[in-house]
C-alpha cells in the first residue's frame, strides 16, 4: 500500500467527493481524520465503513473558517495517531448566482469557507510538518478557478485563490521537505452537481473532449498520487482531473 503509517486528515469527509478521498486514503494504508461541519451521522458512517474495511479512522467536527477550531482539527489527528503526513482541504460550498444578484453573504461566505479554510487549516497544519520536516498539503480547487464559470463569481475567485495560495504556501515550505499542490476538478459526478440543472450538464458533457463526467474516484486517485512518493518531486502544481476541459 502507497501510504502506509500516514495519518490524513481529509475536511469536508462526510460526504461525496470528500468521503472518496478518505476511503481511498484509507485503502492505501493511511490513519484517516474524517472532518465534518454539521453532517455527523454521516461522517460517523464514513468511518465506520473505512473500520469495516479494516482499516483506521475518527470523525471529528469543527468550523474549517475558524482558526482555533482548524487548530483543534489538527491537534485531534496528532493526538490520535502521533503525526500528520497529509491535510486534503477539500471542505467547501457554493452559493451561485449571477453577479448582479448575488448577496453580500453570498459572497463572504463562499470566499470564508472556500478560501478562509484552506487558509487556516494549512498554517495549522504547517506547524505540525514543519517540525516533522514532512508532508503533503493537497488543496481541492476547481476549473472554474483555472476558467472562470459564469454565475460562479464567488467560487471562481475563491478557487483561484487556492490556487494562488498552493503556490505561494509551497515555496515557503519546500525547504522543509513539504510538497503543496492542488487538484482542479472539473465536472465531476458528485454531491456538488446533485443541483446542477440537466441542461448545463449536458453542455458540460458538449465541452469535454473525453465526453463523460468525471467519477470521484478519479479525484482520488490524483489525491494518492500526490500524497505518496510518487509525488516526492511535485510542489506548486495544479493537477486539472476534468477529462480534458481546460487543455491548453
Amino acid at each position: 500500500m502507497l501510504l502506509t503509517h500516514r495519518v490524513a486528515i481529509v475536511t469536508g469527509a462526510s460526504g461525496g467527493l470528500g468521503r472518496v478521498m478518505a476511503e481511498s486514503l484509507a485503502r492505501e494504508g493511511a490513519a484517516v481524520l474524517v472532518h465534518y461541519g454539521t453532517r455527523a451521522e454521516a461522517a460517523e458512517a464514513v468511518v465506520a465503513g473505512i473500520r469495516e474495511r479494516g482499516g483506521n479512522a475518527v470523525a471529528h467536527r469543527a468550523d474549517v473558517t475558524d482558526p482555533a477550531q482548524a487548530e483543534d482539527l489538527v491537534d485531534r489527528a496528532v493526538r490520535e495517531f502521533g503525526r500528520l503526513d497529509i491535510l486534503v482541504n477539500n471542505a467547501g460550498i457554493r452559493r451561485d448566482t449571477l453577479l448582479l444578484r448575488m448577496k453580500q453573504q453570498d459572497w463572504e461566505s463562499v470566499l470564508a469557507a472556500n478560501l478562509g479554510g484552506v487558509y487556516a487549516c494549512t498554517r495549522a497544519a504547517s506547524k505540525v510538518m514543519l517540525k516533522q520536516r514532512s508532508g503533503r498539503i493537497i488543496n481541492i480547487a476547481s476549473v472554474a478557478g483555472l476558467m472562470g464559470n459564469a454565475g460562479q463569481a464567488n467560487y471562481s475567485a475563491a478557487k483561484a485563490g487556492v490556487i494562488g495560495f498552493t503556490k505561494a504556501v509551497a515555496r515557503e515550505l519546500a525547504s522543509r521537505g513539504i510538497t503543496v499542490n492542488a487538484v482542479a476538478p472539473g465536472a465531476i459526478d458528485a454531491g456538488m452537481m446533485d443541483d446542477v440543472p440537466g441542461e448545463t450538464r449536458e453542455a458540460f458533457l458538449q465541452q469535454i473532449p473525453l465526453g463523460r463526467l468525471g467519477a470521484p474516484e478519479d479525484v482520488a486517485g490524483a489525491v494518492v498520487f500526490l500524497a505518496s512518493d510518487l509525488g516526492n518531486y511535485i510542489t506548486g502544481q495544479t493537477l486539472a482531473v476534468d477529462g480534458g476541459l481546460t487543455m491548453q
